[in-house]
């Protein structure tokens, strides 16, 4: 089966190209395709990059406003694992959340370290990871490595300069 494929086209940097896991993370999968579909990630940028964790995006102008988002979708991390879907490893999509494991919208993450303490468990619902980058570690490498400090609302971890993700395209295998 052929999984679907998002093309993140970041200005400056170029393209990274995700592979989606619509077999075992549906929900995750369809929430973020039509998230795509709809243009939300056209100027976002990553607001939160922590070398040796992860790179989070989706959610933030340049300017900082928050884009409005659908309701959240129910978490399906545990259910994931157990169809043998992704974990939270280095070149893998999870969705970002509050405490509450049912509140991932739009916000994304690509984890640049194996985060394994992220994965579902008995304890812990974890966060659904629910693909993987297929091109385009080298982009994700450079942002990861970016000087940060506070920014907008946030006290830190954001970039200096602006890391714009100019267009998500779904693309084809």
């Amino acid at each position: 089966m052929s999984q679907p494929q998002v093309e993140l086209h970041v200005t400056g940097y170029g393209v990274i190209t995700l592979e989606l896991d619509a077999e075992k993370a549906p929900k995750s999968t369809a929430n973020f395709l039509e998230y795509v579909a709809q243009g939300h990630y056209d100027g976002t940028i990553f607001h939160r990059v922590i070398d040796g964790f992860m790179i989070q995006g989706g959610g933030y102008d340049p300017k900082y406003q928050e884009r409005p988002t659908k309701a959240p979708i129910a978490h399906e991390g545990r259910s994931a694992l157990q169809k043998g879907g992704p974990r939270n490893q280095i070149g893998t999509i999870a969705m970002a959340r509050t405490q509450d494991p049912n509140s991932a919208t739009a916000q994304f993450f690509i984890n640049v370290s194996d985060n394994s303490f992220l994965d579902p468990s008995a304890q812990s619902p974890g966060y659904v990871a629910f693909g993987h980058v297929v091109s385009g570690m080298d982009v994700v490498n450079r942002i990861k490595s970016l000087p940060t400090g506070p920014g907008g609302p946030f006290r830190s971890d954001v970039p200096r300069t602006p890391v714009i993700i100019q267009s998500a395209n779904i693309g084809t295998p």
